[in-house]
């Protein structure tokens, strides 16, 4: 059986949480693109950020990934391939926009896989119901604060009533497919290759064995010619991807630093879970934190400089006391008139918060970036990367990439992309003891 190249589109720098030793790529011009077809790894990341933009920029920039991909695959005469549309596992983000965009250029496909399951986050897809672990109860994921979301906000639960409202009603509930526990148990390859007309079809999953068979199974009907694009959360690709144990325990990721300074962490995310992260993160010995008021960003932003400068000083004092800065937008949800008005602030929100990134002191350990828009920013913008190599998982869900050692300002950093939405209320603080333990260099 031929092994195809998993090519996922990762609307965040996230999606990568559950595999290692891969590439993940910034940009997206046909150069950049072959990197990741030539590499030996089964699977690579294109990083669109495209949660964080308009319906209309994603759009465009999905294109302009496809048309260039078209390219790229052409030069490197790869034709065994499997796109991943890969979004959150709370079902927020620009569907069916971005499948529609895909199928459109790289089409025709048989079918097209939303399985949001995310074992590692605590989700899990029954009865095609998708379901989130809060508090240890298993919650339908409507009931949740990920459903309010003033940009991606949705009313079901049940995936073919989810689909059938995010597309408007061009794709009715009764007419998507429903692959269940017991369809993938037994097997489901005679099913797969009857699919045609880029069936919508909606997957569950409990537990990583489910995705194991049903991703064989993809792998076989693919093989014997069919073409399938997938919508996902990050566990189907441990599974399609197959690349076992990662080469460094998450426990012992401190080798990986260049340094035995202390590191920085940015925290950008406004999700409950990330607050209560950071309340705990700020108890930690050695933690010291600095708040940037945003508010005073969109009420005075002639203020900007004065604002990065003095936000830099403070950073700079107390990494000289050879303590960690923990650099943190303002909790409180500011409101705004428009959709566009709140994008266009996440915008200025972001380019401060990377001036700050880029201006960081040279010689520091580590640096752990807690939201997946704001780790995007943190790679494409504030390190100014091209690729960046996937180390592994330094908690659940949590990945873990290290900066190229000709890096002209943080060589061989090792950089955090921390979710919003992963990680119980240590999770933050555990990340924290494991970077900023006194393991020595791995070269």
């Amino acid at each position: 059986m031929t092994t195809p190249k998993i090519i996922v589109l990762d609307d965040d720098p996230t999606g990568s949480q559950t595999v290692h030793s891969c590439l993940l790529l910034m940009q997206w011009d046909v150069d950049t693109l072959r990197l990741g077809l030539r590499d030996q790894a089964p699977i690579f990341f294109i990083l669109t950020n495209t949660r964080a933009l308009t319906p209309e920029k994603a759009t465009q920039v999905t294109c302009e990934v496809c048309h260039n991909l078209q390219l790229a695959l052409a030069a490197e005469k790869i034709q065994d391939f499997l796109i991943v549309s890969r979004s959150d596992s709370t079902l927020r983000g620009h569907y069916p926009l971005e499948t529609d965009a895909i199928a459109a250029i790289l089409g025709p496909f048989d079918a097209h896989f939303l399985i949001p399951a995310f074992f590692e986050g605590g989700r899990i897809t029954r009865d095609s119901v998708h379901y989130l672990m809060v508090n240890g109860q298993e919650t339908p994921v409507h009931e949740t604060e990920f459903a309010q979301d003033s940009v991606f906000g949705y009313h079901y639960s049940y995936l073919p009533d989810y689909v059938e409202e995010k597309t408007q009603g061009n794709i009715k509930a009764s007419q998507v497919e429903r692959f269940l526990l017991p369809d993938i148990r037994q097997g489901c390859l005679a099913r797969l290759q009857n699919l045609q007309n880029n069936t919508c079809v909606v997957v569950d999953g409990e537990k990583q064995a489910d995705l194991d068979q049903f991703a064989q199974a993809i792998l076989n009907a693919a093989d014997q010619g069919k073409r399938f694009l997938f919508r996902s959360a990050a566990s189907i690709l441990t599974s399609l991807a197959q690349l076992g144990t990662q080469p460094l325990a998450a426990e012992a990721m401190a080798q990986y630093k260049p340094t035995q300074q202390a590191g920085v962490i940015i925290v950008g995310s406004h999700v409950k879970k990330t607050t209560e992260q950071l309340e705990n993160l700020l108890q930690e010995a050695g933690v010291v934190g600095v708040e940037i008021d945003v508010s005073f960003l969109r009420d005075f932003p002639e203020q900007r400089q004065l604002l990065l400068q003095s936000t830099l000083e403070k950073i700079q004092g107390i990494h000289q006391d050879k303590n960690t800065p923990v650099f943190y937008t303002s909790r409180q949800e500011l409101t705004f008139d428009t959709v566009q008005q709140r994008l266009d602030f996440g915008v200025a929100v972001s380019s401060l918060l990377m001036d700050i990134v880029q201006n960081l002191p040279e010689d520091i350990g580590f640096l752990i970036s807690k939201g997946g828009i704001t780790s995007n920013d943190v790679l494409s913008t504030g390190l100014r990367l091209r690729s960046a190599r996937l180390l592994g998982q330094i908690l659940p869900g949590c990945s873990i990439v290290r900066t190229d050692i000709d890096h002209p300002r943080f060589p061989n950093l090792p950089v955090v992309l921390f979710p919003g939405n992963v990680g119980d209320t240590q999770g933050l603080a555990i990340v924290y003891r494991r970077l900023n333990s006194q393991n020595p260099k791995k070269n």
